[in-house]
């Protein structure tokens, strides 16, 4: 990654704002990934019992909670990525292209099934 990848500039911002505060004692990928699930989990508490019709209307406060859980989320991830060396951005694609052959969109298209339950 470039240094004007604005991935890779959050990767080392983070490092930085972990190392400035000796806080990369605590960053094994381990608790990374529980601390992720917990903002997963706080995401999730904001669609909570809404219906779907509600989740696309959100109003300006739940919207800015949403928005810093989803923050929590990326950089967390972020951090877990760093930590085991994987480049979110090639991951990202090559599970894209693992999608694709999966569920192949003429076979697939307005089906919510997993690629293992669709029939051909």
């Amino acid at each position: 990654m470039s240094a004007e990848d604005p991935l890779e500039n959050l990767r080392r911002e983070l490092a930085e704002f972990a190392r400035e505060r000796d806080w990369d004692q605590f960053h094994a990928p381990k608790n990374l990934v529980m601390a992720l699930s917990v903002e997963v989990a706080e995401l999730v508490e904001h669609f909570q019992w809404m219906t779907p019709e509600e989740s696309r209307a959100l109003s300006s406060k739940k919207r800015a909670g949403v928005e810093e859980e989803l923050a929590d989320v990326l950089l967390y991830l972020v951090r877990v990525a760093d930590k085991l060396d994987v480049d979110l951005w090639e991951a990202a694609h090559r599970k894209i292209q693992i999608n694709k052959d999966k569920y192949p969109a003429e076979r697939v298209r307005g089906k919510s099934l997993k690629y293992d339950e669709y029939e051909d």
